[in-house]
């Protein structure tokens, strides 16, 4: 799960999720996944999306990007573009979205289909 904002207390959806879950920010019916939902990582003029912003996770300077949790609370990292945050995520499908997400963001539809959850 992907939290963000002041305290992380802002739900940004699940990141393992299957692109049919109304949770995934793969869905992009769903309001995590949908580019024109503000608080989606995936809306480049959002609160989580502008690479400019102090939350945004494609933000390489972010002061206070997403942090991924599991259900039970345990810490998997923060989820950001910034390869010298010493608590970034380690988990290679992640960091590979992190370097990719302009290319994901232009080729939405073809890298969900590739996903296999």
């Amino acid at each position: 799960m992907l939290f963000g904002g002041d305290n992380h207390k802002e739900y940004l959806g699940c990141l393992n999720c299957s692109e049919y879950s109304s949770e995934s920010v793969w869905n992009e019916y769903s309001q995590y996944g949908n580019e024109y939902n503000s608080n989606s990582i995936w809306n480049e003029y959002g609160t989580y999306g502008n690479e400019y912003g102090q939350y945004c996770p494609w933000n390489e300077y972010a002061s206070d990007p997403p942090v991924i949790v599991d259900e039970k609370g345990n810490f998997y990292g923060y989820f950001t573009a910034n390869e010298y945050h010493s608590k970034r995520t380690e988990i290679e499908f992640f960091i590979f979205v992190l370097e990719n997400y302009e290319w994901i963001r232009e080729n939405f539809d073809d890298f969900v289909d590739e996903l296999d959850f």
